[in-house]
Order: C-alpha cells, then sequence, then structure tokens
C-alpha cells in the first residue's frame, strides 16, 4: 500500500490501496454481507444505464459547465467523467454502457445554477437586472448600490444596459439584493431627496419592487412581475396620481406627465374613485 494515498479508510481504500487496518477490514466485510443480502432478496443492482447521464453531462456542457467542474460538485473522478462521455481513447475504449448507480445519482443530481456554474461563465443578466432595478424601486440610490458593489456609477449603468454577465457578477447582486430588499432605504443613510429621485426613476422605467417578485421566478426570461390584484383602471390611476402627490409632493398635473395622461383624464379618474369609495362606505 502506498504511504501516500489521501483516500479515506474505508472499503475503496481496502479494495485499491490494499489497506488492511480495522476500519477498512470492517467496511469490505460490510459492503459484502450487504451484497450477499441484497443478491438473496433480488434487489442487487450493481450498474445502472450509462446513457441517461451522458446526456445530462452535455446538457450541463451546453451550460458550459465543463467536467472538471461537474467532477468537482458531484465529488466524483473527472476521467470517471471522461470515460462515460468519450471512453478512454488511449486505452482504445468506447463510452462506457454502464455506471455505478452512486455516480448516476451524483452526476444526474447537478444542475447549472448560479452555484455550481463558473465564475466566468457568461449567462443571461435577466435576473441581475431584475434584481438591481427592484433595489432602485424600493428607494436605493444607484450610486449607493453602485458602491456597495464596488463599482463605480458608469459600470452600475452600463450593466443594465448589457444582456449578458458573467457568474461572478450576478452572485454578487445576488447577495446584495437578499441583503437590502427588504430594508428601508431611509434607515440606512439615504436622504429623503435621494430617495425620492431613485423611486421615480424606477417609476418612469416601470420597474417592479421587491414584492412583486418571487425568488423562483426572478430570474425566468418569461415570467412578469406581479402588482397583486388587478384593480380598474381609474381606481389605479387615482391611488397611483395620490401616493405621488402625498409621498413626493407632485402636483395634479405633474403626476399626469408621470403617469402617461392627460391632466383631465386623471381628474375624471380620482372623480370617480371618491365616487366609488362613497357608495362603498
Amino acid at each position: 500500500m502506498s504511504g501516500r494515498t489521501e483516500r479515506e479508510h474505508g472499503y475503496a481504500r481496502y479494495k485499491l490501496d490494499g489497506c488492511r487496518c480495522y476500519t477498512c477490514g470492517f467496511a469490505n466485510a460490510a459492503y459484502y454481507e450487504a451484497r450477499e443480502r441484497a443478491i438473496m432478496y433480488g434487489t442487487w443492482q450493481p450498474f445502472t444505464a450509462a446513457a441517461p447521464v451522458r446526456e445530462h453531462l452535455l446538457r450541463l456542457r451546453s451550460c458550459d459547465m465543463g467536467l472538471r467542474r461537474v467532477a468537482a460538485v458531484a465529488g466524483v473522478d473527472r476521467q470517471r467523467l471522461q470515460a462515460v462521455l468519450t471512453g478512454r481513447p488511449e486505452r482504445g475504449t468506447p463510452p462506457q454502457a454502464k455506471v455505478r448507480p452512486a455516480l448516476a445519482a451524483a452526476v444526474l443530481a447537478v444542475e447549472p445554477t448560479l452555484d455550481n456554474l463558473g465564475g466566468s461563465t457568461v449567462i443571461a443578466a435577466v435576473g441581475t437586472h431584475r434584481r438591481l432595478q427592484a433595489l432602485v424601486a424600493r428607494g436605493w440610490p444607484q450610486a449607493q448600490l453602485a458602491r456597495r458593489l464596488g463599482w463605480t456609477e458608469a459600470n452600475f449603468s452600463a450593466l443594465l444596459r448589457q444582456d449578458h454577465v458573467i457568474v461572478r457578477t450576478a452572485l454578487a447582486v445576488r447577495a446584495l439584493y437578499e441583503q437590502l430588499w427588504d430594508q428601508d432605504p431611509r434607515q440606512h443613510g439615504v436622504d429623503n431627496q435621494a430617495y425620492s429621485r431613485a423611486t421615480n426613476h424606477a417609476l418612469a422605467r416601470n420597474w417592479a419592487p421587491p414584492a412583486a417578485w418571487d425568488d423562483d421566478t426572478i430570474d425566468d426570461p418569461d415570467a412578469h412581475f406581479d402588482l397583486g390584484a388587478q384593480v380598474p383602471r381609474h381606481l389605479a390611476l387615482a391611488k397611483n396620481a395620490e401616493w405621488l402627490v402625498e409621498q413626493h409632493g407632485y402636483s395634479r398635473r405633474h403626476a399626469a406627465d408621470r403617469l402617461g395622461v392627460s391632466k383631465n383624464t386623471l381628474d375624471q379618474s380620482i372623480s370617480r374613485a371618491r365616487r366609488d369609495q362613497a357608495v362603498t362606505s
């Protein structure tokens, strides 16, 4: 047995390194006892088809997860994955037809999530944009968000125009979003003027606040934000105008311009909303 092995004591070290210590001997005996019991009950399945594993490796590769990264995430040897995918040309062997169930389970459990992809992998910027926009809609000034990320304001603005980002950037933005999404910026040094500028900037661009997104949809390009139950247009206009007037000091004409309607339309909407309220009160 090589004294330089780093393999943990157990069945694998017994078989591959020839270790005959008590721990390795016990693991070997337990393995064969379990094997004989499984054979007796007809449940022994030492191998499973490699095709699903190979197909999954190809899907992961299409998401820019190379074998080295998959092997690290799955906790298996990269050469074993290479043998499944392409065989071992240096030995003249074709791709494996069967693999151990444990290896299959480990590989099939790997998904191309942000946490599994390499930091320099290029991905769509949809989720990153939505998180930053939501924080601005919450009242966080872009300048402060940029500082917290270690960026310049120019870099921040440029990122919002890019279709793709690297995983390292997406992870940094996700961490910042998880830290700030439910925090009132005014309780963290943001003055009322900067807060209003941020919310107005977001409102003008129809950027949704954090409450409008679910964690499982914010990264989905086909998902749409949800601001809650639908209300009649005149009620929505009246409510939004009230918020602009009370929270940001807008005149009614300025509020109408911000909402993209004429002042007459807004006046009529507010009057109608008040009549509705009078009827139900």
